[in-house]
């Protein structure tokens, strides 16, 4: 298999164990809170999370955790997605904190093909995140549309937009 999967590689029930997890770190964290201007004490501040809060300690910010089991699921399912049309659920069902590491899989649970394109489809997947001792962090569905082979084939296929080497 390539990067990604075409509408016809799908199959529902199919589970895709991603690989590798990745182990989050308080940089990782800091930067995401920094780049998407999320400053909130909880995920910034040592002093402040072991003083008020229930966990005593910093919790990583949920969307880095929902980007990080996002992003291990491209390689599996949206590789060579068209577009990405809906995020139709998101729980972030325990928390995160630096040191974990996060490991992902992702269930076909439907797929249909594109009721105005037939060269595409529109695949339906739920991917869960854990942490290493197998705790449930993170659950989220998303449609994902993608191409049949005959678009790939039609488009240069496996890898159209890489250059040939000159000898």
């Amino acid at each position: 298999m390539g990067f990604g999967r075409t509408y016809e590689e799908f199959e529902v029930g199919a589970v895709y164990k991603h690989w590798p997890g990745k182990t989050v770190t308080e940089y990782d964290d800091h930067l995401f809170c920094l780049l998407t201007m999320n400053h909130h004490p909880l995920h910034l501040d040592a002093n402040y999370a072991a003083r008020t809060t229930d966990f005593g300690r910093n919790v990583v910010v949920g969307n880095y955790v929902y980007s990080l089991v996002l992003g291990m699921s491209v390689p599996d399912v949206s590789g060579k997605a068209i577009a990405n049309l809906e995020v139709e659920s998101l729980r972030h069902v325990a928390p995160t904190f630096h040191g974990d590491t996060i490991y992902a899989e992702t269930t076909v649970l439907d797929k249909k093909p594109s009721s105005s394109k037939p060269d595409r489809g529109v695949v339906t997947v739920e991917s869960r995140g854990y942490n290493q001792d197998g705790i449930l962090v993170c659950v989220f569905r998303r449609r994902v549309m993608v191409p049949t082979e005959e678009y790939v084939g039609a488009r240069g296929g496996e890898q159209s937009g890489r250059p040939v080497p000159k000898a």
